[in-house]
């Protein structure tokens, strides 16, 4: 008993290491794909996507010609059918014409210049009546091959234009992602020169100094200029005369003169 579960044990343990060992197998195979996937280039991507497309044009030829096949092959069943009902109207008349005779009671008939007893007639009613069923059954039968070819054609029709539809959906497609990675690339290309522009910074910054000194004097000369421009609200002082002007001087210096002399005397 012992044995036993040890063996069971033994197995179980076994069965789980190749589990899990199976699972590391599996994930390290996913992250070697994909790692390799991301080391393609993009471009090649691409042209690989557009060989794709390239190799369906030999399975949409080769459904060209199926179909082109099939169409003249429904066409031929087309006529085979309607001469095949044309026929069947035609036989219809003579059985419903020969019908009417016998039921006229004459025992005989004539016919394109020949005459015919009502037994003869009625033999030849009744071989083309049972014709007639065997024309109609397989005349049945081709309309049911001819609707079921011309469903089957439409259905591949339509097949083929969804297939060139998506075709094509795919160039542009290809297209389209060409066009982005262009721009992603010149995009690239342009962020990798390297240009030491602090120079131009330095330069730009002076030249915008420059600038505002020039603006601050324009401002001043004209804060001068319009006081310049002023209209004169009062009359200007009139000019005094010379002689009363010394007499004035000496007139309120002399006080103080004399003031000083005898202060010091």
């Amino acid at each position: 008993m012992l044995k036993k579960t040890a063996i069971v044990g033994a197995a179980v343990t076994l069965l789980a290491v190749l589990l899990a060992g199976r699972s590391h197998v599996r994930t390290a195979w996913t992250e070697v794909k994909d790692t390799v996937k991301n080391n393609v280039s993009i471009d090649f991507e691409l042209k690989r996507a557009r060989g794709m497309i390239e190799d369906l044009r030999p399975e949409i030829e080769k459904n060209l010609r199926r179909i082109a096949q099939e169409e003249v092959e429904v066409a031929r069943l087309e006529k085979h059918v309607a001469e095949a009902e044309e026929k069947l109207a035609q036989d219809r008349n003579d059985i419903l014409r020969l019908k009417d005779d016998l039921d006229s009671g004459s025992e005989v008939f004539v016919y394109s210049g020949r005459s015919f007893t009502a037994k003869q007639v009625k033999s030849d009613l009744t071989s083309r009546f049972n014709q007639f069923k065997t024309q109609e059954a397989t005349t049945a039968a081709k309309q049911q091959i001819l609707l079921a070819r011309q469903q089957g054609l439409k259905a591949a029709r339509e097949k083929l234009d969804t297939m060139l539809d998506a075709k094509r959906q795919l160039e542009v497609d290809v297209e389209n992602l060409e066009a982005r990675l262009t721009m992603v690339e010149v995009a690239q290309t342009s962020s990798a020169f390297k240009f030491d522009d602090s120079q131009l910074s330095r330069t730009q910054e002076l030249i915008s100094d420059i600038g505002t000194r020039i603006e601050v004097a324009e401002r001043l000369v004209n804060v001068d200029a319009k006081q310049l421009d002023r209209i004169p609200l009062d009359e200007p002082a009139a000019d005094q005369d010379v002689s009363e002007e010394i007499a004035e001087y000496f007139s309120t210096s002399l006080p103080e003169i004399e003031a000083f002399v005898n202060a010091n005397k």
